[in-house]
């Protein structure tokens, strides 16, 4: 009782730190939760149903919460997977025990949009089966849903245009990695298809606030600026231009399984 009474303590001090973006003392405080964690016999893999079991899992829910949402302030892409699967495992296997988390749909979501920033779609469409009718409806896992079918649809404006309306200000971090691809495709799909653009067209095409951002993207992609327009490279000096033949037959494998799949 003595340890669950301490790691309490210890988790409010980490849930004020995470709110408060006092991140490194934030690491250092679940760091010392989660070795408290291990003496709590009601945890996996014991699960041993002792008086305070209730208690001693919701407090490593909690705790295993505010260590995804701590991972993504620290933009820390592999603390984030391994903090949600551990995670998925109170979500999975403690519902007879534990009451559904008012957080699971959001950060389910936050998986489910950081599987489609590293392109792992046939994880995505395997952890979507996985959910309910009703799980699917909620905002924070529609909203990874809406943004994969425009992918699949190259609607990509529309990637583009969702970035003010995300179910949680955690999404920003992987949204905005998610729009520097999109980008990115625009960008080489604009490279091949025109020989220039104004200013003004190619912030709209990709969705830029203001001139300065497109005139700064574009030269870092080494584009040639003059008098207002964007010059691109012509098109036997770009390797860009090679039609990437591998990667056409290669996505050309993953759509015809997906679709097989889906039949």
């Amino acid at each position: 009782m003595a340890v669950l009474n301490e790691a309490n303590t210890l988790f409010t001090q980490l849930k004020g730190a995470v709110s408060k973006n006092d991140l490194q003392a934030a690491k250092r405080l679940l760091s010392t939760i989660k070795l408290k964690l291990t003496q709590l016999p009601a945890l996996p893999p014991q699960l041993e149903k002792t008086p305070t079991a209730q208690n001693e899992l919701q407090l490593a829910r909690d705790v295993l919460e505010q260590a995804v949402f701590l991972s993504v302030k620290l933009q820390d892409d592999e603390a984030f997977e391994r903090n949600y699967d551990q995670l998925k495992t109170y979500y999975t296997d403690t519902g007879s025990v534990l009451p559904q988390s008012p957080q699971a749909n959001i950060i389910i979501g936050l998986d489910l949009l950081r599987l489609l920033v590293e392109n792992r779609i046939a994880e995505f469409h395997t952890e979507l089966e996985l959910l309910s009718p009703d799980a699917m409806q909620s905002q924070g896992i529609s909203h990874a849903v809406q943004l994969e079918q425009w992918l699949m649809e190259g609607a990509y404006n529309k990637v583009l245009e969702a970035r003010p309306q995300l179910p949680d200000p955690a999404y920003s971090y992987f949204m905005e990695k998610l729009l520097s691809t999109v980008r990115e495709e625009i960008a080489e799909c604009s490279e091949r298809a025109y020989n220039s653009l104004s200013v003004a067209d190619a912030k709209k095409l990709m969705l830029f606030a203001s001139d300065k951002e497109t005139i700064e993207y574009a030269q870092e992609r080494q584009w040639t600026l003059i008098d207002g327009k964007i010059s691109f490279k012509p098109m036997d000096e770009r390797s860009a231009g090679e039609l990437p033949s591998k990667e056409l037959i290669d996505n050309a494998l993953t759509y015809a399984r997906e679709i097989e799949r889906i039949v």
